[in-house]
């Protein structure tokens, strides 16, 4: 019997959208499939550290990508949708895939069902339109520029509108296409697949999916390849607290320098990766920086980590059992940040309204507690990589999907 093959599509606006899939592939290369990762060329390096064929795909810009969720305004534009289309319809049609995989690549609800091959979308738990959660105003100009008491009706009595406008573009696409819109639930732009894999503890974001076509894979934890600097080993063994930073391809350089300032005065070690950005100009005695940096090996030897509260960050730590601080900017970020900050695992900051006082108190406050700590450990068993587990769950996803009499959703 021949073995099915999978085309993996990776949205690489972050690092995480590519890093989700690669982790996921690793998985499942030892099932007997045959893989495709497209990915675009910024992130090949990384996307190609696995036994399979790469391809070339195009993604808009990560500062194009960052840039629109600081304005607000919708990330995809009908144009760009439309060449996402098409491409996503020639690596369909060039390796004639079993089942396509994709994070991010919001084009597929669409492409996928024109081909008819079945399409999995790995998502978040709080992207799921079962999720029962209240939106957070997360950093826009409006937050940045009005007390947050105000801004923060104002967001909640406007959302809908925005969510609207956000929503236009695919709608739009999927019309020209036969398909009905999503109206304003942009959950369901970024959710709608066959089948979606929920990369969370089910633990920290429960829901009942029974109706849905969803399952918990658990989280796809991912570290860079690479071997670690030459001063990695540098008073690695010494009794000073050691603080692991790193704020992901879509951190603001001027918060990471500003972190580095908050800790340089604590009697501890920073060891901190830019996700690629260009090495800090100042950088205090107490730190080491490097562009990238095995984050699992990172979080292992820390006793905090300061990130931007994205999910895979986050994931990394609690499974190390070390607590978190993230400084969010966009809505996922808060999302994802909410259940830790509820277990007392970590602390929340918005990046409108940090300071390096306000930044260097809340990590003293996590460091010298063990209440944080404690609450880490607690939640780290949920957070620990099980890889039979990954694998059990796509088997019978993928096994599901792939029967002769299916009829795929439209």
């Amino acid at each position: 019997m021949s073995r099915r093959r999978i085309l993996f599509i990776a949205e690489a606006v972050t690092l995480a959208h590519v890093a989700r899939p690669v982790s996921l592939a690793r998985n499942l290369a030892v099932e007997g499939y045959e893989i495709v990762m497209a990915c675009d060329p910024r992130y090949a390096a990384f996307a190609s550290a696995g036994p399979w064929e790469m391809a070339g795909v195009r993604s808009i810009p990560s500062a194009q990508f960052s840039s629109a969720l600081a304005s607000g305004t919708p990330v995809y534009q009908f144009d760009t949708l439309q060449d996402y289309l098409e491409a996503d319809l020639r690596l369909i049609d060039r390796y004639q895939p079993d089942l396509v995989v994709g994070d991010f690549r919001l084009t597929l609800s669409v492409s996928a069902r024109l081909i008819g091959v079945p399409y999995i979308a790995i998502s978040n738990a709080y992207w799921m339109p079962a999720f029962e959660a209240v939106f957070p105003l997360p950093v826009l100009p409006l937050s940045r520029y009005l007390p947050l008491p105000l801004a923060r009706p104002l967001f909640s009595a406007f959302s809908a509108l925005a969510f609207s406008w956000h929503c236009r573009p695919l709608n739009r696409l999927r019309q020209r296409h036969g398909m009905p819109g999503f109206g304003c639930d942009i959950r369901r732009t970024y959710t709608d697949a066959d089948h979606v894999l929920i990369a969370d503890a089910p633990s920290l974001f429960p829901m009942d999916i029974s109706a849905a076509a969803a399952s918990y894979i658990g989280p796809l934890p991912w570290s860079p390849p690479i071997e670690p600097p030459l001063w990695w080993r540098d008073s690695i063994d010494t009794d000073e607290p050691e603080v692991y930073v790193t704020l992901g391809s879509s951190g603001p350089p001027e918060v990471l320098s500003m972190v580095l300032q908050a800790l340089s005065a604590l009697p501890l070690r920073v060891i901190a990766s830019t996700a690629g950005a260009p090495l800090p100009a100042n950088v205090p005695a107490n730190a080491r920086v490097a562009q990238y940096l095995p984050g699992d090996a990172a979080v292992a030897r820390s006793n905090l980590a300061v990130c931007n509260g994205g999910s895979l960050a986050v994931q990394q730590a609690l499974a190390a059992g070390i607590p978190v601080l993230g400084l969010a900017s966009n809505m996922d970020q808060f999302l994802n940040m909410a259940p830790i900050v509820q277990s007392r695992a970590g602390l929340l900051l918005r990046t409108d309204r940090l300071s390096v006082d306000i930044i260097r108190s809340a990590c003293q406050t996590l460091l010298s507690s063990d209440t944080a700590t404690l609450a880490a450990q607690r939640l780290q068993p949920a957070l620990v990589p099980n890889g039979r587990h990954v694998a059990a769950v796509f088997n019978a996803v993928a096994e599901e999907l792939l029967e002769p009499d299916r009829k795929l959703k439209s």
